[in-house]
């Protein structure tokens, strides 16, 4: 899964918005959870934008009518690659309403061993912002029209199931860009490569202490591209 990621205020993250064809740039936050609002790319046959929304395609109001939450019944923050075609949650929105999460990097968090924690990483391609692949979906609550986002995710891959035995993310290439957030194409089979599980450009793994505060706590590993 893809649980947690960051944004930072960094040259990398301008680079992809400038790969995005986006003069915009997103808000920097650190430990973005589920539920919490960030910003992602779309193209709703208007050209391309740069909106915020909650993290979890299917959202709520709030009982006390605060604002807006995942829906409690489904944990929709991501979205299995092999259930894109045949789930109801998501064969809707995949032939037309594909977005580009940019973030700084995904944290994932490995076992050390009974009784020793969990080990956070922050995760990224070397030398790059990381372009994670999603579905979108827009609400309307009254007067409100609320945005919301899934990431895409892939079956483990062999060489990360030491960090995270269950899935990766999806992660764009630029080359991907243009025909991901084209509305009009509609041809899903083109995806089919995308769909199986792979490490599309070198991938740092930086164990860190925090995720609020990414101060390296050791090494980092880079695991070689596909």
């Amino acid at each position: 899964m893809c649980g947690r990621f960051n944004v930072t205020d960094s040259p990398v993250v301008g680079e992809l918005m400038d790969e995005l064809g986006m003069p915009l740039r997103p808000r920097p936050q650190l430990n973005v959870p589920p539920g919490g609002t960030a910003e992602f790319v779309l193209n709703d046959g208007n050209g391309r934008q740069l909106v915020a929304g909650i993290w979890s395609l299917l959202i709520e109001q709030k009982p006390d009518g605060t604002g807006y939450r995942p829906n409690p019944k489904f944990h929709t923050f991501n979205a299995r690659s092999d259930r894109l075609t045949s789930s109801p949650l998501w064969k809707k929105a995949y032939p037309n309403r594909r977005c580009i999460v940019p973030v700084s990097a995904f944290h994932e968090w490995q076992p050390l061993g009974e009784g020793k924690g969990k080990q956070v990483y922050n995760i990224h391609p070397e030398g790059e912002a990381t372009a994670l692949a999603g579905l979108w979906q827009s609400w309307q609550f009254g007067d409100d029209m609320v945005n919301s986002f899934t990431v895409i995710t892939l079956p483990p891959h062999p060489r990360f199931i030491h960090i995270h035995p269950k899935s990766i993310p999806l992660m764009l290439r630029p080359a991907d860009f243009d025909m991901w957030l084209d509305p009009d194409f509609r041809q899903i089979d083109a995806f089919r490569g995308l769909m199986k599980s792979h490490i599309p450009a070198p991938l740092v793994c930086q164990p860190v202490r925090s995720p609020n505060d990414l101060e390296p706590a050791g090494d980092a590993e880079v695991l070689e591209a596909d």
